[in-house]
């Protein structure tokens, strides 16, 4: 409160139905701010994190939590960008998440483009509301060494141009909470927020998928580099991952120990 008058907090946040966001989606309404997320359509092969995203966005409505969901089509240029993530005549890559091969999943400049559509939002929005306005994502650690676009200096970077770039850039600003963390501590904070907006944290995960190659039951592999670091991560906090895997948990937990010491052993 300012001089009386409530200050809202809003924020626009890309929201792919994956953990990281979904995570980043409780923090901020745990932390009391109005949000709008925004998913993006680009041609990925694992598409049913949309239709995740989608079901959380509806059980929150349900809790009483609000969130404007907007769904951006970009699903043309996915034929055009090198990734194994677009391209349907090339394998998603299995092992430990930060091999050589995974960078095969890096789809070319994604989240500049995903920047500066949801900044162009989120400014837009700033300017009608006449406030501030966050862009959130949930870009962590653990993407540092394969995907160049989550690296600190990648978003400073880009922050310093678009302010160059617009009028009235002073009214946005990024927030990266997770920016310095892992996916260890997506889940704790998430369990937090849960906690706080008496949600359920399960359901809520059950909801998400992070497989970049799901069957066509729409059931996470479990051997994609992105499955193997999200097995891990609930493994240290003690707790089963909520959504359904190809094989039951006791079996993918236990190949993801495997490939976790395998890759060790080969750093050594």
């Amino acid at each position: 409160m300012d001089g009386g008058v409530i200050i809202q907090k809003v924020a626009i946040m890309s929201l792919s139905g994956g953990m990281d966001s979904t995570g980043l989606l409780l923090h901020l309404l745990a932390d009391g701010y109005t949000v709008q997320a925004i998913s993006f359509d680009y041609g990925q092969k694992h598409k049913i994190e949309i239709e995740k995203a989608q079901k959380n966005i509806s059980y929150l409505s349900k809790k009483g939590y609000f969130v404007e969901h907007n769904i951006i089509d970009l699903s043309t240029i996915g034929k055009l960008l090198e990734s194994s993530l677009t391209d349907n005549s090339k394998e998603v890559p299995e092992g430990h998440y930060e091999e050589e091969q995974m960078k095969s999943t890096v789809v070319p400049n994604r989240n500049s483009i995903f920047s500066s559509i949801t900044y162009a939002c989120a400014l837009s929005k700033a300017i009608r509301l006449d406030s501030d306005v966050k862009i959130a994502l949930g870009v962590h650690s653990g993407d540092h060494a394969i995907y160049p676009d989550c690296r600190p200096e990648f978003y400073f970077a880009i922050a310093n141009a678009f302010s160059i770039g617009n009028w009235e850039s002073e009214k946005v600003s990024f927030y990266l909470p997770y920016l310095e963390y892992d996916k260890s501590y997506i889940l704790e904070d998430s369990l937090d927020s849960a906690k706080k907006l008496s949600l359920d944290f399960d359901y809520i995960f059950s909801n998400t998928i992070t497989s970049y190659n799901p069957d066509s039951q729409g059931r996470s592999s479990g051997k994609s580099g992105a499955d193997v670091e999200r097995i891990l991560a609930f493994h240290s906090i003690g707790r089963k991952d909520p959504i359904e895997y190809v094989k039951d948990w006791e079996e993918v937990l236990n190949d993801a120990l495997k490939i976790e010491k395998k890759y060790i052993e080969g750093q050594q």
